[in-house]
């Protein structure tokens, strides 16, 4: 499996703080089934100042201790960028990392704020699209904006941005209601991939297989291995060419 959001690279965010957690959290996605990863640390303005050069330090880091403790994980980095006027400046500059390519287009993993959609965020969108970058909307069924009013998201849906759906959501490990929106745009057929989001090696663990299993029985085993296999590495492959 491939996993295109995670935050294993050590202390550059809110999630493994330092070396010797991101090697463990690397070997419980190995035991399962995890071959591929593609980092994607923090951009927040202010909280998270992260920027391609610091991303890179920790990948080398992070490459470097899976290396010499022998964990067979191939990773690569990107970033999870939050929404604002800013990613339009780090756009123009070329500091924003991208998660990949999707039919010719740049991918940028895009998180909104967690308690809302924010207002004429389509215009945000729609100004990426124009720039020939599809952006990939963070774990859309944990935004309690959308947990209140899932029509929310149909703009972005209709303009062709992409959906990246927690797995943990999907086997319930955010909640019902999280879990009930999973539900509905897996079988709507609009989630783009599964990813771990993982942060940490208790509460969020970077495991793609339970969301999997529970993918297997509402879509069936075909579509379920597109989103954590096909088309992750449609995205990504030029990461591990």
């Amino acid at each position: 499996m491939i996993d295109l959001h995670n935050h294993l690279l050590p202390g550059i965010d809110d999630g493994a703080p330092d070396l010797d957690t991101a090697l463990q959290m690397a070997q419980i996605a190995v035991r399962d089934g995890t071959t591929h990863m593609v980092c994607t640390p923090h951009i927040h303005p202010g909280r998270y100042d992260n920027t391609p050069s610091s991303i890179n330090q920790a990948l080398a880091l992070f490459k470097q201790g899976l290396q010499q403790h022998n964990i067979p994980l191939q990773v690569a980095a990107a970033a999870e960028v939050r929404f604002g006027m800013e990613l339009m400046v780090g756009i123009k500059s070329n500091s924003i990392p991208f998660l990949g390519q999707w039919h010719g287009q740049k991918v940028l993993l895009l998180e909104f704020p967690h308690s809302e959609i924010p207002f004429g965020a389509e215009k945000l969108t729609a100004w990426l699209l124009q720039n020939k970058i599809i952006p990939m909307i963070a774990h859309p069924e944990r935004n309690k904006g959308l947990m209140r009013d899932s029509s929310k998201l149909k703009p972005f849906i209709e303009q062709g941005c992409l959906l990246q759906v927690t797995a943990g959501s999907v086997a319930g490990s955010f909640g019902d209601v999280a879990q009930d929106l999973a539900h509905q745009l897996l079988e709507k057929n609009l989630v783009t991939i599964l990813a771990s989001d993982a942060h940490n090696l208790e509460h969020r663990p970077p495991a793609l297989s339970p969301g999997l299993a529970i993918a297997h029985e509402l879509i069936g085993e075909q579509a379920a291995q597109r989103l954590v296999f096909d088309n992750p590495w449609l995205i990504a492959q030029q990461h591990f060419e």
